[in-house]
């Protein structure tokens, strides 16, 4: 799908600046709409959406249809009634420009069961009514999920967890061993439904206001699912399991230029056979859950759908593997046939092969170029500008996983410093706008500047290490960063160079009369 020249910003929610040690869907996420439209830009870029566990990473969520309670703002909750004034009176003195994760899931789950609380003793019947509805419709995957998470709970205090661990009645879905837990864990099991509606009512009204105000939502789907997720434990057929529930292989991607062994990520292999069986129904209905969410979805690991790097469970690296066929042509049609139109974007990054880039372009998606990729070694390579093959792709700067454009160019070696230099024609000293200037003059229908790019900071502000187990996902900015004079300089260069919105006409516009007034 062809996409209008455009820009847009890439920032995760939780990356939004307030009090309560985690950006959220309160009133700087609005400003930050507000800031958008003000520097003329058409698309906001968030990462997955879904409940983090371990590592805190969104690409391995503990479900690929519900939401992150940690982005439920506390404020909404006071001013639309979930929760009394005097629950946020007292909130610890979080870190301002980093998540620490553990003691903010503490405090807001606190927050979270007096909300509950307050919500069963005093909800109105509009309120009532409104989460009622949002159950039955939700759930296909909401009972699930919320069985998944309260038995879930329950495990982790007894010091375990994962859900091939349980009892064998609940691990392995045992019709009158699932209805006993529901019994006993049903106050914990209305809780997580509890969540999930307050996460999806803030969001909407946050995406509505956004879409009200020109702006599309870019969403993120990572192709697979963790291994401890109600996706895997309510649909065991689906993925390649051994008896006791373990993966008998899993994702990864092999040695390559950047690691001698390769990335081992873990995640369960689907049984593409058994998802063609039934028109790929699973993948229709995340696809649909997530288009509620977002306007338009890119999918990352794209090129997994053509082939994928299957790993033997009980291999500690990912050097022992083989490339298998993935679904290629077959999915896209059956999503096709039951969706429509697919507004995707092909995250084609690695090492991408004829049939990948077949795949791409059969169903017309738009793929990624990253400009930080494009310096330094062939002087042909297919990231810099001048050799964009067509303009249906999305350009950046830079990504989630790689360092801001500030801490590669300083990190970068004599070479591709000066590879920048003259392409830019520029010596330097303000190459991260120099690049953002490179990418909305680029072709590409699309450019997409990480918020970090914007403020012109360095490594201290990046998202992500790949391959590093803790310390990701952390950083934030302050509301006095997000300043006029960055929405006055993004604004030139999208005009400038044809991504912002057309202006609305003026009803008086073409009214002499009215004109000389």
């Amino acid at each position: 799908m062809r996409f209008p020249r455009s820009a847009g910003v890439l920032l995760h929610p939780t990356s939004f600046p307030g009090r309560y040690g985690i950006g959220d869907f309160g009133a700087a996420a609005y400003a930050f709409i507000d800031f958008l439209v003000a520097s003329g830009q058409s698309l906001w870029q968030i990462l997955p959406l879904g409940p983090t566990g371990y590592g805190d990473s969104p690409y391995q969520s503990f479900s690929a249809f519900a939401g992150n309670p940690l982005l439920i703002s506390p404020d909404k909750l006071v001013a639309d009634g979930y929760l009394p004034a005097g629950a946020v009176a007292n909130v610890p003195a979080f870190p301002r420009h980093a998540v620490d994760f553990g003691p903010v899931i503490d405090y807001k789950n606190g927050l979270y069961a007096q909300a509950y609380a307050h919500f069963q003793g005093h909800g109105s019947a509009e309120q009532r009514a409104a989460y009622s509805a949002f159950c039955a419709t939700q759930a296909g995957w909401l009972e699930d999920y919320a069985l998944f998470m309260a038995v879930k709970t329950y495990h982790v205090a007894q010091a375990g967890g994962v859900w091939n661990t349980w009892p064998a009645e609940i691990a392995f879905r045992d019709p009158a061993g699932m209805a006993a837990w529901r019994g006993k864990l049903a106050g914990e099991i209305e809780r997580y439904k509890f969540l999930q509606f307050l996460f999806f009512e803030q969001w909407l009204a946050l995406k509505s206001y956004a879409n009200e105000r020109g702006i599309r939502i870019v969403g993120d789907v990572p192709i697979f699912v963790a291994f401890d997720s109600a996706d895997v434990w309510a649909n065991p057929g689906l993925f390649y399991l051994q008896e006791d529930g373990s993966p008998e292989v899993v994702a990864g991607v092999p040695p390559d230029y950047f690691s001698v062994t390769g990335q081992r990520w873990g995640n369960p292999l689907y049984r593409w056979d058994k998802m063609a069986a039934n028109e790929y129904a699973w993948w229709v209905a995340r696809l649909e859950m997530t288009f509620t969410q977002v306007d338009i979805v890119r999918i990352d690991h794209f090129r997994g759908f053509e082939a994928y790097w299957e790993i033997p469970a009980t291999e500690p690296t990912a050097v022992v593997g083989q490339w298998v066929k993935g679904p290629e042509h077959r999915l896209f049609h059956a999503l096709q046939a039951q969706l429509g139109e697919l507004p995707i974007i092909a995250e084609d990054l690695g090492v991408i092969t004829p049939g990948v880039e077949a795949l791409r372009d059969d169903f017309d998606l738009p793929g990624m170029k990253i400009l930080q990729f494009a310096f330094g070694g062939e002087r042909n390579s297919s990231f810099l500008p001048h050799s964009f093959q067509t303009p249906n792709c999305v350009v950046y700067t830079g990504t989630h996983d790689n360092e801001t454009t500030l801490g590669w160019y300083r990190n970068a070696d004599g070479y591709e410093q000066d590879h920048v230099r003259r392409y830019l024609a520029r010596d330097g000293h303000d190459v991260v706008w120099d690049m953002i200037r490179l990418a909305h003059a680029s072709v590409a229908d699309t450019a997409v500047i990480p918020m970090q790019d914007l403020m012109n900071l360095g490594n201290e502000a990046r998202m992500n290490y790949p391959g590093r187990e803790s310390g990701n996902w952390q950083w934030r900015y302050t509301a006095d960063m997000l300043t006029d004079l960055i929405a006055h300089r993004l604004r030139e260069l999208t005009e400038l160079y044809g991504r912002a919105p057309e202006p609305e006409p003026d009803p008086a516009g073409d009214d002499p009369a009215g004109s000389a007034n």
